[in-house]
């Protein structure tokens, strides 16, 4: 009865609350919502469309089939049985799904999709627990009480001990109870937005609450492992109107600074001034903290904001807007390092970069962080999701040795949902408007319309955008007013248009073009004002008005700051806003990893309608290095190359794929040539990863850790014993191996040189260890190299024994 009494007086406030707020604007510069601009384009509207119709029903099924609808059954159960998937933020995907459908259901009802979720949202409410605690995991665990609970989960990735201990107890550390709790209130406050329905609301409202309760000045002084409740408290605040969420997300980013770079928690946020970390993290943070800062109109976090993004755009973005370079820790590794084979780059990331780049326009006016977006949006975090919206990257590296292949979903699986909701909601990216002045940031044949002001009354005016962008350059934008009325379109010129191929000079391009770009109103040139970034259009405009321009698409080469070592020598291509890449099976041979390509080389751009769904391509000369002969010189052939988008890449399999291309013969590596190892079948214990032509590519590394060379692993296989074989094609004498072992332990990742090792023979049948008077080394950054009595064999092999609690892994074996 109390519970009930409780959840009555809430609901009833809330309503109260919810009808008075006044949904005054906070941020100087408005979006246009992405409800009001229907997308007509070629990119982009078939992209909301493959959302819709196939991966929103593609993630409804994956959260059914790997038990996290069924996490939230079990903990609303009188006898839960057990955790029904590995990680304890599982519950997030089935949120995230849920604000993704919200927004689609805004772009296009859909009764039958609306129903599937409110049947979801039941099954949550369900698993809450009396003061308001959801978080699936903890419930079952504590009302089971059994000591064999996991005994379906693989316990070797994340495991339950993410949360021992009483609530909130690891909460700065990994349980992600908050992280849970914020993508709970986003969702939410969608689901309202969408349906005007408070069933989601009420339950995020009664968290929220009880998080209230626990945490603040006085109260647990904890600051989230993993930031993301800032943003849903932000949402709360804009929502409801009471303060009270608002000074709960300041207090979650003020409290910072007693803890690990990781998490952002080794400064105050006020005064960090470089990217540390987890990259995810770190672009939520930040994102709620210009959330914040426009909200209260304070400027106490203006130098970090500025400080911390622009560290990543002058040492730590790639050409393709990625962010997070490492894999050890999903997040920054430095100044210039970023390594392009091993490059993570994590979709989240991505998703996250842009929102936070977002915000940042709309809090300064600035058209860097536009062109900074862009570059993301339309490279890194498209490619994140292929062209049939059911297959995934995790991490989107630059360079492909037939290793890389889009996945249906994944262990954790944040990823996907979170695509579901950015698409759906990517058209609030493309129009803003301040007073009577509307932003054109993104251009897409499409329509939306706003409200300018004549004196006291208010105008509509409808818009529309007439383009094939990013097809070619050529936009009009059809100006229709309800009544002739002045007022400014501002037209922003992106910075590869004005000759910069990303703000702070990390990249450049070669030879910059720098083309005049003339805008006509209605056939007559219009002098506009061009000035930080956009043409300034302010004139009286009357319906039928026409405003016509066209932005160069000139193919351009981009070089990276001398400091930045992986792409020494070697230039990428752009047009327009994609970078772009070769693939093997575009080219006559699909060696690309092995072609060198002239600075000189004369690149054409042509519009192929049948590949990809519709790409612009490029077409140049290049030359296969079959042989180097020195430093620099090597046999060359010949040979015509295609590149492609690069978010089109993966979308027909496995491949070679290049995105920064060899000018010089000296970073340029030449065809492996034949070997014993080569030519012979290689197969290893079971869950090997990697592609197995790694351990005979000749690709030898410059360290254990050298995430550039390939390698092969076992991780998370900790303590076993595992195997590498050869099965030559006949039977050979040999008498001396080397293995160059794979050891990330400098970057905090989980493998090791082996504990022990040893080689085999296989004789009439039966596997014997060859004979030898050596030790069997275990060096890091080394060859470990054993000569032995000389067999005839058909087969070798390689058995290790992994150190307990770290795994192991090989560059490259090679046999005499």
């Amino acid at each position: 009865m109390k519970t009930f009494l409780y959840t009555l007086l809430l609901t009833i406030c809330v309503s109260g609350l919810i009808a008075q707020h006044d949904h005054a604007h906070h941020y100087p510069i408005q979006a246009i919502p992405f409800h009001q601009v229907k997308l007509q384009d070629k990119l982009w509207a078939p992209r909301i469309e493959v959302v819709r119709n196939s991966t929103i029903p593609h993630v409804f099924r994956k959260n059914q089939e790997t038990g996290r609808v069924k996490n939230f059954e079990v903990a609303a159960s009188n006898n839960p049985d057990r955790v029904c998937s590995v990680f304890p933020f599982d519950d997030t995907d089935l949120y995230k799904l849920i604000e993704g459908v919200a927004y689609a259901l805004q772009n296009k009802a859909d009764p039958k999709l609306q129903a599937k979720v409110d049947s979801l949202i039941t099954i949550i409410g369900a698993a809450q627990e009396p003061d308001g605690y959801l978080y699936t995991f903890r419930t079952i665990v504590e009302r089971r009480k059994n000591p064999n609970l996991v005994a379906d989960v693989d316990v070797r990735g994340a495991n339950l001990s993410w949360l021992s201990g009483p609530r909130w107890a690891k909460e700065d550390d990994l349980s992600h109870e908050l992280y849970n709790a914020g993508h709970l209130y986003e969702a939410a406050v969608a689901w309202y937005e969408a349906t005007g329905k408070r069933n989601l609301l009420d339950i995020a409202l009664k968290n929220a609450n009880l998080v209230d309760q626990s945490f603040g000045p006085g109260k647990l002084q904890k600051a989230p492992g993993h930031q993301e409740i800032e943003l849903g408290l932000v949402r709360l605040y804009q929502t409801t109107g009471e303060k009270r969420w608002l000074d709960l997300a300041k207090f979650f980013i003020d409290v910072r600074g007693y803890g690990e770079p990781y998490s952002q928690n080794h400064l105050k946020v006020k005064d960090q001034r470089d990217a540390q970390g987890h990259a995810v993290r770190l672009a939520y943070m930040y994102a709620a903290v210009t959330d914040i800062s426009a909200l209260t109109s304070t400027d106490e976090y203006s130098t970090a904001l500025k400080a911390v993004w622009e560290d990543i755009v002058s040492k730590q973005i790639y050409i393709t807007g990625g962010v997070g370079a490492t894999g050890s820790n999903e997040g920054f590794g430095g100044a210039y390092d970023l390594p392009n084979y091993s490059a993570y780059c994590e979709t989240c990331s991505s998703v996250a970069f842009v929102n936070w780049s977002h915000k940042l326009f709309q809090l300064t006016g600035d058209t860097r962080y536009l062109d900074v977006m862009e570059l993301t949006l339309y490279n890194a975090l498209n490619a994140g999701m292929s062209l049939s919206g059911d297959h995934f990257f995790y991490p989107n590296p630059l360079e492909s040795r037939k290793n890389v292949a889009r996945t249906e979903w994944f262990s954790c699986a944040c990823c996907p949902p979170n695509l579901v909701r950015f698409y759906s909601s990517l058209a609030g990216l493309f129009y803003a408007q301040k007073d009577n002045e509307l932003y054109l940031n993104l251009f897409a044949a499409s329509q939306t319309s706003f409200e300018t002001k004549k004196g006291k009354k208010k105008i509509k005016v409808d818009i529309q955008q007439e383009s094939e962008y990013p097809s070619n350059g050529l936009i009009k934008v059809r100006v229709n007013p309800a009544q002739t009325n002045a007022f400014t379109l501002k037209v922003r010129i992106p910075g590869w248009a004005r000759g910069e191929a990303i703000p702070l000079g990390l990249y450049n391009f070669v030879d910059a073009k720098i083309q005049s770009i003339v805008f006509k109103v209605n056939g007559v040139v219009f002098p506009a004002s061009i000035s930080g970034g956009y043409a300034t259009i302010k004139r009286s405009w009357r319906k039928g008005d026409v405003l016509e321009f066209e932005l160069p698409m000139d193919v351009q080469r981009v070089a990276a700051h001398p400091l930045v070592k992986a792409d020494e020598k070697r230039y990428a291509l752009k047009s327009g806003p994609f970078v772009y890449c070769i693939e093997g099976r575009d080219q006559a041979d699909d060696r690309v990893l092995n072609m060198l390509v002239s600075k000189d080389a004369k690149i054409s751009r042509q519009f192929e309608p049948g590949l990809l769904g519709g790409q612009a391509t490029l077409q140049f000369e290049g030359q296969l290095l079959t042989k180097k002969l020195s430093e620099t010189s090597a046999e060359l052939k010949p040979i015509s190359l295609k590149a492609i988008p690069y978010y089109t890449w993966a979308n027909r399999g496995r491949d070679n794929m290049l995105v920064w291309l060899p000018h010089e013969v000296s970073v340029a590596k030449s065809i492996a040539q034949p070997t014993l190892a080569t030519k012979s079948k290689l197969t290893a214990s079971p869950e090997l990863k990697g592609a197995l032509t790694a351990a005979s590519d000749q690709s030898a590394p410059k360290t254990s850790g050298d995430g550039e060379s390939t390698f092969v692993h076992w991780w998370p296989h900790f303590g076993t014993q595992e195997w590498l074989q050869y099965t030559f094609p006949d039977a050979q004498q040999v008498s001396k191996v080397r293995v160059y072992w794979f050891d990330d332990g400098a970057t905090g990742g989980g493998c090791r040189v082996p504990l022990s090792w040893r080689v085999l023979y296989l004789d009439n049948g039966e596997w014997k260890p060859v004979t030898t008077s050596l030790s069997y080394t275990t060096t890091k950054d080394a060859w470990n190299e054993v000569k032995f009595d000389a067999v005839k064999t058909t087969a070798l092999k390689i058995e290790m024994q992994l150190k307990e609690r770290v795994s192991a892994g090989v560059h490259e074996w090679e046999v005499e």
